[in-house]
């Protein structure tokens, strides 16, 4: 039996639009209190409902971390731009709930991801993280995963009064 502090006793599925309020009170977390996220204010349980119809619609993966019906993080990919050129290209978005890093969840998590965009017939990944040093092990974590530093944009946002770059990190998925 695995241990409960393990990442193996933790459940990768879909998201379900039951799972929202949990998904939104993490996401509310980042947008109120860190850089780590551009977003300034959370998103409504609306247009938490919008993405994932949207994402279920376009075949992009939205997955969480569950842990005895406690939802610990979740994942998804969308599309990394609007032109249809782009089509094969996701954007790859990770948050976990305050106080489960640490524990293998988003390495979890972010690898059932690439899996199932891979499996989508999805070519790239790319990653945008706030160059900031709150987002040290979201950068470990993607570079672990294969991912490799392809850019910067810098002063592109500013939050919390803090003007703010941006790392572009890229990673091939398939063939």
């Amino acid at each position: 039996m695995p241990d409960a502090a393990s990442p193996d006793a933790v459940g990768i599925r879909d998201v379900q639009s039951r799972d929202l309020p949990a998904v939104r009170a993490i996401q509310t977390h980042y947008a109120h209190h860190t850089v780590t996220t551009f977003s300034e204010e959370p998103m409504s349980l609306a247009e938490w409902l919008a993405s994932l119809e949207e994402k279920r619609a376009a075949g992009h993966p939205f997955l969480l971390a569950e842990q005895d019906g406690v939802i610990l993080g979740f994942a998804y990919a969308g599309p990394w731009r609007w032109k249809s050129a782009y089509r094969h290209t996701v954007e790859d978005t990770i948050y976990l709930r305050p106080g489960a890093e640490g524990r293998g969840i988003g390495r979890r998590l972010l690898s059932e991801l690439l899996s199932r965009c891979e499996a989508a017939g999805y070519r790239q990944a790319i990653a945008v993280l706030t160059d900031d040093a709150s987002t040290a092990a979201s950068y470990a974590l993607h570079a672990k995963l294969g991912f490799t530093e392809v850019g910067r944009l810098a002063d592109v946002g500013v939050k919390r009064g803090q003007t703010l770059s941006t790392v572009l990190m890229q990673r091939s998925l398939g063939s």
